[in-house]
């Protein structure tokens, strides 16, 4: 575990480590924390709204996110920066700040991460589902290489294309145990293939 000090970025999303992350940014405290970021090559931390809104005064987040760092961005028109960020390491909030203009800024710790492992036999058929659904994923998937063998990287990705709601996907985020996701996943599509 680090301590970092980060800008948080409340979204109505949960971004999963090693996925993307696609944003339309405006107001200028964001815009301001792109440039930051990009100036001084620091993440941001993504995180769900608890309650609030993506525009406006600063909202409500849940304590776990995750770091972004900004792969690529371009201007759009009217003023828009389009920007797309990867996830990379969970993280929980310590406290938080109000800085000018609004942009919050966090203490975090990042949070431990399970060593990588293969996929057990009992999990196979959600791997095999993983690798039926992600060729038709958004592009922006296409700049990530696949790990169907992975038990972190397929919890991920399950979690994150699954047509799960909001705080479904944040309680997969939370957990830290991603054998606890995957048995978790697999009662969710078990359900799904029974409607």
């Amino acid at each position: 575990m680090s301590r970092l000090e980060i800008p948080l970025f409340p979204l109505n999303t949960v971004l999963f480590p090693e996925g993307p992350l696609a944003l339309r940014v405006f107001e200028a405290r964001y815009l301001d924390m792109v440039s930051d970021c990009l100036r001084n090559d620091t993440p941001f931390g993504a995180c769900l709204i608890r309650s609030g809104r993506e525009v406006g005064g600063p909202a409500q987040t849940h304590e776990v996110g995750t770091l972004a760092r900004i792969a690529d961005w371009h201007a759009e028109p009217g003023g828009l920066l389009g920007v797309v960020a990867h996830g990379t390491r969970r993280f929980r909030i310590l406290d938080t700040e109000v800085a000018g203009g609004g942009l919050v800024r966090a203490h975090v710790e990042t949070l431990e991460e399970s060593r990588r492992r293969v996929l057990p036999a009992r999990f196979r058929p959600l791997g095999v589902l993983l690798e039926r659904i992600f060729p038709h994923a958004a592009p922006l998937y296409r700049a990530i290489e696949p790990r169907f063998e992975d038990v972190r990287w397929v919890a991920w990705r399950l979690a994150e294309l699954l047509p799960l709601e909001l705080p479904q996907k944040q309680y997969f985020l939370q957990l830290g145990d991603p054998l606890q996701r995957l048995e978790r996943l697999a009662e969710i599509v078990e359900s799904m293939e029974g409607v």
